[in-house]
């Protein structure tokens, strides 16, 4: 099936719009949100936010889920994250500074460590990324791979389960550009299973209701055990 003209430039329309952009990425969290809850953090109202919502589900970016009376809504998958941080990472950085001392924190909170959908990104996942690539785990040179050895510390230090990484689709590694850093962190099978393990070991803790996060006392010090990284700035 070709693309044309007329489907990419309605794929386009759909992010056009600041409170449906607003939206896209807020989900970039990569958890399932409410529209009430898409509609505080757009700043309109519940009907408007709904509106935006059947258009971005109609469009193949978001999906919808239902538990028992409530509605959720997610981003469709991990290839909606990666487009919308490549496109992210394409935009010149703002000259303005954040305004007030709460927006440059929380600036500055994401450009520390955050996730992207279901991965690691920020200043902590291009860390992760370059310890793993200067340990042989990763080849950056050839399309962004997972080395032989890099297999078997996943499955064997990093502590993840093999199972993860047969009979999917998704790649197991993938480079993705980071909006921040201008740099790539990594993505895919092994950049979710690490993000999860890192999460469920409490060595990365969210912050607040939003994608940033940040390495514990524990993390410290497993980060620098599993792979050499000194504290994140």
């Amino acid at each position: 099936m070709s693309t044309t003209a007329s489907d990419l430039a309605g794929l386009a329309t759909l992010l056009a719009d600041e409170t449906r952009a607003a939206m896209c990425l807020a989900l970039l969290d990569g958890r399932a949100w409410t529209a009430g809850e898409l509609a505080a953090h757009a700043g309109v109202a519940r009907s408007t936010a709904t509106e935006h919502l059947h258009r971005l589900i109609d469009g193949g970016l978001l999906a919808e889920e239902r538990q028992g009376r409530h509605r959720y809504v997610r981003l469709a998958d991990a290839s909606v994250a990666h487009l919308l941080e490549d496109l992210s990472a394409r935009l010149r950085p703002s000259a303005a500074p954040p305004r007030g001392l709460r927006a440059a924190t929380a600036a500055e909170a994401l450009r520390r460590g955050r996730t992207c959908y279901d991965h690691l990104a920020g200043r902590l996942g291009v860390a992760v990324t370059d310890a793993m690539t200067a340990a042989g785990l990763i080849d950056q040179h050839r399309g962004f791979a997972v080395t032989e050895a890099g297999m078997a510390w996943l499955t064997g230090p990093a502590g993840l389960d093999p199972a993860a990484f047969a009979q999917t689709k998704r790649p197991i590694a993938r480079g993705c550009l980071d909006w921040t850093e201008r740099r790539p962190h990594l993505a895919g099978v092994a950049g979710a299973r690490l993000c999860e393990r890192f999460i469920t070991l409490g060595w990365v803790v969210r912050i607040g209701t939003g994608r940033a996060v940040r390495v514990s006392p524990a993390g410290q010090r497993g980060l620098h055990d599993l792979l050499g990284i000194a504290a994140v700035d």
